[in-house]
């Protein structure tokens, strides 16, 4: 149903116009109005607000969550590093201990 601004002929007398009430094409019955949906009361240039904040929101999100994974990133790398030098620290040990016991071996052998 439609609500038009026309006035009838019955409110030319009163000081409140009178509106007539025009079925659709849709077929409705009469006395049926359809009230709009919750959602496209919105108006476009508050979507778009709404969707850049949200959009704005999700990047600082994301910058963050990839600023922490860089910061972890260095943390496992430099741990790695350090495992790595105390790994050829021991090796670097172990083969001069194998090279004294060999020196120790072979001269027991002679």
């Amino acid at each position: 149903m439609a609500v038009t601004g026309e006035e009838t002929e019955s409110a030319a007398t009163g000081d409140m116009p009178a509106y007539q009430i025009r079925s659709p094409s849709s077929g409705l019955p009469p006395g049926v109005v359809m009230a709009a949906s919750p959602g496209t009361m919105h108006i476009p240039q508050q979507n778009a607000e709404e969707a850049t904040r949200k959009r704005e929101v999700r990047l600082m999100k994301n910058r963050e969550a990839a600023r922490e994974c860089r910061k972890k990133k260095k943390e496992y790398v430099k741990c790695l590093e350090n495992r790595v030098a105390v790994l050829e620290n021991q090796n670097k040990t172990l083969i001069e201990e194998l090279k004294a016991l060999k020196d120790i071996y072979c001269h027991k052998s002679e």
